[in-house]
């Protein structure tokens, strides 16, 4: 329950700063919900590549590790 608290504890300053600078920079209220709730609409396409490629290195990341547990439990039996 405390990790819950300090998280949202954590979120709410960081939204309302991302709310406050975007009113700021021109936008209205609706559009800086949806840029806060929605990063995927801000993103440059160099973002979106880099992105992609850290999350393709993550998933062979987790699948390298899966097979590597799983042979080193076959090789104990």
């Amino acid at each position: 329950m405390k990790i819950f608290g300090i998280t949202v504890l954590i979120l709410a300053p960081l939204v309302v700063i991302s709310l406050g600078m975007d009113i700021l920079m021109g936008f209205d209220l609706d559009n800086s919900i949806k840029h806060a709730f929605n990063p995927f609409l801000v993103k440059d396409p160099a973002e979106f590549i880099l992105f992609l490629i850290l999350l393709a290195f993550l998933l062979f990341s987790f699948f390298y590790r899966k097979k590597k547990k799983k042979n080193k439990v076959k090789g104990q039996q």
